[in-house]
């Protein structure tokens, strides 16, 4: 019971984390639009659409956080955990989107620079400092993996906003205006690099690939130290966010065992699964010595 008010509370705090970062993203890319074009700048215009991507992605994802925490249904038996997946894989076509857009528009800026505001640039990377890393502090504890998109993009923002400070600075002493379209393109390039890292983790949890903190071979050989266990059939461990972890299983049994005995064997399996492997949903079915496996792709 403990365990199931610390999950909803858990995820109250996302819904409410990704909020936070929700609303100070759309204000700061108002801001950058205004900056951008100010300042002559790529690198801020280019953050600017990087940031309203974001900005709406990040209401997607809250809105699929707060979706997510509902009830099971008929339709949906195993609740709406995988909804906030949903959004974190929008999230990620939306950062691609707008990288491929940057470096389309950075490439002939290179070739012909043209000059920026350099001491406007500073102040901007300064305020982008500030407001993105207040939103990574506010989602640094977070654990689920729409959480960690989020999380990612906002201190992606923080170090883009550093190397603008740092390029702003050196063009205030010498002139070259190339660095601003260069820095362009450094930026998408980290973005891209870590949109096909979270998209390789979204695409395995769709496809109910393990969890990958966790070993399938690992938790047989935990459950095979209990005595009374001869064999495992039928193994299956799958994930539905990446923190809401799934396994059922089939257990061989001495066929002396009295339905008693199993009861209590498996709570004891169950219990050991939670506590050691973070296995939140656990299916063990029992089967005598000399039965044989009902199922012909056996694990």
């Amino acid at each position: 019971m403990c365990s199931h008010h610390s999950h909803h509370h858990h995820n109250h705090n996302s819904t409410e984390n990704i909020s936070v970062a929700f609303f100070l993203n759309l204000f700061f890319s108002i801001i950058e639009f205004i900056g951008g074009i100010y300042t002559n700048s790529l690198a801020i215009t280019s953050d600017a659409i990087h940031d309203l991507g974001d900005s709406i992605s990040l209401g997607l994802a809250w809105y699929f956080q707060k979706m997510s925490n509902k009830k099971p249904t008929k339709k949906y038996t195993y609740g709406f955990k995988r909804f906030s997946l949903l959004g974190a894989i929008i999230n990620s076509i939306i950062l691609l989107i707008g990288s491929i857009f940057i470096i389309i528009n950075a490439i002939p800026r290179i070739i012909n620079p043209e000059a920026s505001d350099a001491k406007g640039m500073m102040w901007f990377a300064i305020l982008g400092i500030i407001v993105n890393g207040a939103a990574v502090l506010k989602l640094r504890k977070g654990s689920t993996i729409n959480e960690r998109v989020v999380s990612l993009h906002m201190l992606e923002d923080v170090l883009g906003w550093v190397a603008v400070l740092i390029t702003s600075i050196v063009m205030q002493f010498w002139n070259l205006p190339f660095l601003d379209p260069l820095l362009s393109l450094l930026i998408a390039a980290f973005i891209l690099y870590n949109v096909f890292k979270n998209g390789n983790e979204s695409i395995r949890i769709i496809l109910q690939g393990t969890p990958k903190k966790i070993s399938i071979d690992n938790i047989k050989a935990k459950v095979l130290t209990f005595d009374e266990i001869k064999d495992i059939h039928d193994c299956h461990l799958w994930t539905m966010d990446g923190q809401y972890n799934i396994l059922t299983m089939h257990l061989v049994v001495e066929e002396k065992m009295d339905w008693q005995k199993v009861n209590e064997l498996k709570k004891a399996i169950k219990t050991m699964l939670h506590d050691d492997f973070n296995l939140e949903h656990v299916t063990l079915e029992t089967e005598v010595f000399n039965e044989d496996c009902a199922y012909i792709n056996c694990v």
